[in-house]
């Protein structure tokens, strides 16, 4: 059965005028799969129990915001392991904000554009957490990479955006919010033994949202050319 699923992929792909490799094929099946186990275990048991509280899918959404802020300031203020905790259980709240809305019958587009901004924002709140951090400890290589790692993030977000606006589909790339997150939650932790890793993960951030950049430019233009 796996096999017919890949041989209709493939020739989708042919049809549609894009060349994807198997493996490529293989991956998207692979999270396909482990979303949805992620719903089946997580995201439809959590949202079933705040449906019943009342919790609107706006109020999960700003509840995200705020952690985000709670992350922030711990960041700014050294305690960078607590900032990383907090960042990630800020960034589980948003599996449930649409799983929610979806769940409650309450989608709507300015609802999915909320949730959007709000998770840029989140995103930027907590690297100007490590900016103030950086700043204060007059570290120039923190500062510069927390720069980069913020330039190279709202790129990403924007070509996916814009290839979007333009009617083409732009989830490619190796370093997407989700890694992003979890990378920067991680890096804050263990950063509490090894300091010297937040810079790692900064430069790894900086690097790999710049090759997503390059990845999502690449696909939106392909899939133009091939529309033409």
């Amino acid at each position: 059965m796996a096999g017919i699923r890949v041989a209709v992929c493939r020739r989708y792909a042919r049809v549609s005028g894009l060349r994807i490799s198997r493996r490529e094929i293989g991956k998207r099946m692979n999270r396909a799969a482990a979303r949805e186990m992620l719903s089946t275990y997580l995201e439809r048991p959590v949202t079933g129990v705040l449906a019943k509280m009342g919790v609107s899918p706006n109020m999960v959404t700003f509840a995200g915001l705020l952690g985000a802020g709670v992350s922030a300031w711990l960041i700014s203020e050294g305690m960078l392991w607590a900032g990383g905790v907090v960042m990630l259980l800020a960034g589980v709240l948003d599996l449930f904000d649409g799983s929610l809305a979806r769940s409650t019958g309450k989608e709507s587009p300015f609802g999915a554009l909320l949730d959007s901004v709000v998770d840029r924002v989140s995103e930027i709140v907590v690297l100007l957490g490590l900016l103030i951090h950086y700043a204060r400890n007059d570290s120039l290589e923190g500062t510069v990479l927390v720069y980069l790692a913020v330039g190279g993030s709202v790129m990403v977000s924007y070509l996916r955006a814009r290839s979007e606006g333009l009617g083409i589909d732009c989830k490619v790339g190796i370093m997407t919010r989700p890694e992003r997150v979890a990378a920067l939650g991680a890096g804050m932790i263990i950063s509490h033994w090894f300091p010297a890793v937040m810079l790692v993960v900064l430069g790894i951030i900086a690097a790999l949202t710049t090759l997503t950049t390059a990845q999502r430019l690449i696909h939106t233009g392909r899939s133009l050319s091939a529309g033409d």
